[in-house]
């Protein structure tokens, strides 16, 4: 079983399997016993004749209900109901459901022959599974429905005990699946009746790529029960087998001890991969032995480059700095070590991961491939937060910032109060606020940059500080104080920091601006413009810096 995880199992069907189901028709819900449906918050209810005549619709959809049909579904012991009992059925069942005869949403009148019910059953929003388990083929009025629906029941009972919490299996009466659900994996089955044997077919796909993990043959005996929990049994931990070696080699790279658990491995890599982690600018010597002895080795290689990532965001805008000429040729490197080893990094998840990373920062015209790198990846970490940073970045340089602040959220919430990740989330969600065009107070508000922690690095601190103060907000003494002690010079370098880090990558000119405007705001209040590099004047436009 995977650890720390909770079970979680649903049903997406309108088949009677001992589960509590539901026909969804727009803003219209009915239980499928038809004892009554909802809608905005109201419940309706049927008369014993209302409930039959609903149940005849809704189990024969798009046919030609003649009276005679519909008489005898409502027909008693000795009653003389006609034709017309059941026109004045029809149209009290019509008020109930908000239907109109002239022009039907649910019950169309078929003049001189019955009624048809027309619509169409939709789904409340896209399935959000990790695993969805469903027939290859519709089954509403296959002859083998009952048995399918049987083993898809034992097959998910049996793999969410073995795969654990947390993640979601679903099975589906019909094959459901479609451009916009959320599953990682898909279990197809199939089924062939042939002289009393059921042959059946289950096929693990990942998805939304619909690449075939595993593939199982299944022998059932159509009159022995025993046979569908013997091969269920087999086939569900030959799947729950396969998803515990795909998470083991989602886990694997970036150095991290293969004795640690898969699902402590990827929370190692969270860390590594969110944050200027300064373990990546320790480890430079040793990396760069690796790189020379094996310069062929890609786990080494994206090692390597966040060694030269950390080298750019580590060093201190208020020393000396990085010429800008010194940044380039460090950013040439990464481009061409991640380049170099894209074709070998494809089966890994957590090195993909690390090189959409650099490729985004380095900000060269690589956005549509770090995306596509990362969307790969993600449809194998199994639901790791290692991908959310990088994930909410590329949707920040795309300008779709609430799409970012989303994400963001989501690695807040799941993350450990007080640890750095947790930190590094708040910050690039008060980023992508400010560039959104949220006032500073307001974002600094919502992520608390007022509380970074006391293991906050005092640079990184004094930068958001002087970030998330408007332009007509008095500075604290110790950012007033900070900024002044720093001179024009390495003024000018925290602006280029700011620049380079978290401004730059964002395709729209206003969003950079706003990332730039308050604290450019407050070097030029005491330094004057002039200082402000001129590329990152002509990058944001004619910001005023007050």
């Amino acid at each position: 079983m995977i650890a720390g995880q909770a079970v979680g199992i649903d049903m997406i069907s309108f088949a009677d399997t001992g589960k509590a189901k539901t026909l969804h028709f727009g803003d219209l819900t009915i239980d499928e016993a038809c004892m009554f449906a909802h809608r905005n918050g109201q419940t309706i209810q049927f008369t014993r004749n209302e409930r039959a005549l609903l149940l005849a619709f809704t189990s024969s959809p798009q046919r030609l209900m003649t009276r005679s049909r519909l008489l005898d579904e409502i027909a008693q012991p000795g009653s003389d109901s006609s034709d017309r009992n059941i026109d004045f059925l029809v149209n009290r069942l019509r008020l109930k459901l908000g239907d109109n005869a002239k022009s039907p949403i649910y019950i169309a009148t078929q003049y001189g022959e019955g009624y048809v019910w027309i619509a169409t059953p939709s789904r409340r929003g896209p399935i959000d599974a990790f695993l969805v388990i469903g027939p290859s083929f519709e089954l509403q009025n296959h002859p083998l429905r009952q048995q399918g629906l049987s083993l898809m029941d034992k097959l998910s009972d049996l793999i969410a005990a073995g795969i654990g919490i947390g993640r979601r299996v679903i099975v589906a009466d019909r094959n459901l699946l479609s451009a916009y659900d959320k599953s990682r994996y898909f279990l197809q089955v199939s089924f062939h009746a042939d002289t009393g044997r059921l042959n059946c077919a289950a096929t693990l796909r990942e998805m939304p790529s619909k690449r075939i993990v595993k593939a199982f043959r299944l022998h059932l005996d159509v009159t022995d029960n025993i046979s569908f929990a013997n091969e269920a049994t087999r086939v569900s931990q030959g799947v729950v087998d396969t998803l515990q070696q795909a998470l083991e080699e989602a886990s694997n790279g970036l150095g991290i001890p293969l004795d640690e658990t898969p699902e402590a491995r990827l929370r190692r890599a969270s860390d590594l991969l969110s944050t200027s982690n300064p373990k990546w600018l320790a480890s430079g010597e040793q990396l760069a032995k690796g790189r020379s002895q094996d310069p062929f080795d890609a786990d080494a290689a994206i090692q390597w480059g966040l060694h030269l990532f950390a080298r750019l965001v580590l060093t201190s805008p208020f020393d000396d700095g990085m010429s800008l000429e010194e940044r380039d040729r460090i950013e040439s490197e990464i481009e061409a070590t991640v380049l170099d080893c894209l074709p070998e990094i494809e089966d890994k998840p957590l090195l993909m991961l690390g090189a959409a990373k650099l490729l985004y920062f380095i900000n060269r015209g690589h956005l549509d491939l770090a995306e596509e790198i990362v969307e790969s990846a993600l449809t194998r970490t199994q639901d790791s937060t290692a991908g959310l940073p990088i994930l909410g970045q590329l949707r920040y340089a795309r300008g779709r910032f609430d799409e970012a602040v989303g994400i963001f959220d989501q690695g807040i919430r799941v993350a450990e109060p007080g640890s750095e990740f947790h930190r590094h989330m708040r910050v690039l969600k008060c980023i992508a606020m400010l560039a959104a065009g949220h006032s500073a107070s307001s974002a600094a508000r919502a992520t608390d940059m007022a509380d970074l922690g006391s293991d906050c690095p005092p640079q990184i601190r004094l930068m958001i500080g002087w970030m998330v103060a408007a332009p007509d907000q008095r500075l604290s003494d110790a950012l007033e104080h900070a900024l002044a002690a720093l001179g024009p010079d390495h003024a000018a370098g925290a602006i280029e920091y700011l620049y380079f880090t978290s401004a730059r990558h964002v395709a729209l000119e206003q969003g950079r601006a706003n990332v730039m405007r308050n604290m450019i705001a407050h070097v030029s209040r005491l330094y004057g413009k002039q200082i402000i590099p001129d590329f990152v004047l002509r990058s944001i436009g004619s910001v005023a810096a007050v």
